[in-house]
């Protein structure tokens, strides 16, 4: 089991299995069928990121660098909240987007009975050393543990 300490976005602790991209998440693309097509399951429709693309994120610990895309990119991730169609928690090897971290935030404020914790800054280590299906487990203080 490795540890790895990050500044929290939007608290909450969770276990979940790891997902991990190497590139930015594009929301718009990756969440599009889920929210306009009715995915239950959140599968990525992002053709450009080869990580993630055709797998299931509901549920899961989402790893990644950073998003990219449009400046929808909040607005997608609070209306996957609301939807219940999002990943277990987000993590971050970068620092969060402005527009990731707003959607991130409201939906942990509006939504209260809707968790999705978001982890930013924990380092290329993490990225490096966290593979799919890890087992993840998120602390209200940011500590990450890799298991």
């Amino acid at each position: 089991m490795k540890e790895f300490k990050g500044r929290v976005v939007a608290p909450g602790s969770v276990t979940a299995p790891a997902l991990v991209s190497h590139g930015g998440l594009n929301t718009l693309a990756s969440f599009q069928k889920a929210l306009q097509f009715g995915d239950k399951k959140a599968t990525c429709g992002d053709q450009n990121n080869p990580d993630l693309y055709n797998k299931q994120m509901l549920g899961t610990a989402l790893c990644l660098p950073q998003t990219i895309g449009s400046t929808t990119g909040g607005l997608v991730l609070y209306c996957a909240c609301a939807m219940e169609r999002q990943p277990a928690c987000m993590l971050f090897s970068k620092p969060i987007d402005s527009l990731a971290a707003a959607g991130s935030i409201l939906a942990s404020v509006w939504l209260p009975d809707v968790k999705m914790p978001v982890v930013d800054s924990l380092g290329e280590e993490f990225l490096n050393y966290v593979k799919d299906g890890m087992t993840i487990t998120v602390q209200e203080d940011g500590t990450v543990f890799v298991d």
